[in-house]
């Protein structure tokens, strides 16, 4: 973690240098300024996570000083201190953005438990922003077959480690999933945990969002931004989709993971992190390094423990208990307990699914939205899917009568479902009499 660093403005000498070494004490960082002039100095050169400012100095005063911080660099929090009588000044200072404010004279014992307070704050708040922004990749990993309890036995191997891991897999495996379980199973879990997709980002704004950038630093760059590695700290990243780095921007990730510390765009500070560093990709890097499209240093150095997601193909024993989960979501989420069919289900366990998990729980929110009853039958499938389970279940019978009278069956429940069970309607969809609908119905025991 990097100890926080905090910036004492004060004119008056005594009390500066008695604050200072009293901060100084509680093992923070803790830099000395004289006036508004000579901060604002600070401020625009330094990265700090809090500034203790006196309101009436001469020059650039505290209020004015406040209104610099707040544009650039937001993310700083700001004590006023301001003498005795003054109140006045102190409420003006919290409307405009300041964190607090303490009145002159005070107990030091008293700066110290707010200072505390407000770091306690922003702890708190860089957690409940990881949480909210990564909630969706807090899902479990669902599953019994042998590929997955391997998986698990792996996440439960590598999480306690600060090893960088490569996780490979086809799209839709449940890369992040795996990731998230890892960052969950570590001793970061109490940490932030970000994730940034390589590829959904401009090659231009890659690097800014990495690694933050100072005010000034390009076009645009209106105030300080701190990047996703400085967000992480303390916590795990996931570069998603790593494949899809830009080389020159691969030879500062190699330079990252092996000094532990970034530099902003614009930036002539170094800044250490501390980050876990988790990557994922559906391309494989090694032709990807013969194509000179990746680093082979980089390569090396993120694969120190690879973890390769299994398409779900390749664990079908697991769809019916994926299915309950996904029917159990999207029940909850409709009010409505859908349930599958026999046929439903055959068709499902048939397909290859080549978007694997996600395929399938698209397919299965499909099938709740379309379904016109709790109970989801094959023609509410994609028709690649439930003609594949036609082909596949006819299979097993060569005798022509078997044959037709599913396809028949069929026929008659997408038209009663089509028309809303209406037998008039559906007999003339159909092309046969409203007696004759009756009678197949009653010959294929289709309740009405």
């Amino acid at each position: 973690m990097i100890t926080a660093r905090i910036l004492l403005v004060e004119d008056d000498e005594i009390m500066r240098v008695t604050l200072y070494d009293r901060l100084r004490k509680q093992h923070w960082q803790v830099d000395q300024v004289e006036d508004g002039r000579s901060a604002l100095k600070r401020i625009e050169a330094e990265e700090y996570q809090l500034i203790i400012s006196d309101i009436r100095m001469p020059g650039l005063d505290g209020n004015q000083l406040l209104e610099q911080v707040v544009r650039i660099s937001p993310g700083t929090d700001v004590i006023m201190m301001t003498a005795y009588g003054c109140a006045d000044d102190a409420v003006t200072c919290l409307k405009k953005g300041a964190a607090d404010y303490i009145l002159k004279p005070f107990d030091p014992d008293d700066l110290i438990i707010r200072i505390r307070r407000l770091f306690e704050m922003r702890a708190i708040k860089a957690r409940c922003q990881s949480l909210e922004n990564n909630c969706s990749h807090r899902s479990p990993i669902v599953g019994s077959s042998s590929a997955i309890r391997n998986i698990l036995q792996v996440i439960g191997q590598v999480a306690m480690s600060d090893s960088s891991v490569l996780i490979t897999g086809e799209s839709g495996t449940g890369k992040e999933l795996i990731a998230a379980a890892i960052h969950a199973g570590s001793r970061r879990a109490s940490g932030p945990y970000v994730c940034i997709n390589c590829a959904a980002i401009p090659e231009g704004l890659m690097e800014s969002e990495l690694f933050g950038h100072e005010k000034g630093a390009f076009t645009g760059a209106v105030a300080r931004k701190v990047g996703r590695f400085e967000m992480a700290n303390g916590g795990t990243l996931l570069l998603d989709e790593i494949g899809d780095m830009p080389l020159p921007l691969q030879a500062k990730l190699l330079r990252v993971l092996q000094e532990r510390e970034i530099e902003r765009v614009g930036g002539t500070r170094t800044i250490k992190v501390d980050v876990r560093v988790i990557c994922a990709t559906a391309k494989t890097l090694s032709e990807e390094v013969a194509k000179g499209n990746f680093r082979e240093d980089l390569w090396y150095r993120l694969q120190v423990i690879p973890v390769e997601a299994p398409a779900l193909r390749d664990r079908k024993e697991d769809i019916p208990e994926l299915c309950n989960f996904f029917l159990e979501a999207f029940s909850r989420e409709r009010g409505i307990s859908f349930r599958l069919s026999d046929e439903a289900r055959r068709a499902l366990a048939a397909y290859d699914y080549p978007g694997n998990v996600r395929e399938l729980r698209n397919i299965i929110e499909r099938a709740t939205v379309l379904a016109n009853s709790a109970l989801i039958e094959p023609w509410n499938f994609p028709m690649e899917l439930s003609a594949g389970s036609v082909v596949e279940r006819d299979a097993e019978s060569l005798k022509l009568t078997v044959v037709l009278a599913r396809a028949e069956k069929g026929c008659i429940q997408r038209a009663l479902q089509q028309t809303a069970g209406n037998k008039t309607d559906a007999a003339k969809l159909l092309g046969i009499s409203r007696k004759n609908l009756w009678e197949k119905m009653k010959l294929h025991q289709i309740n009405s």
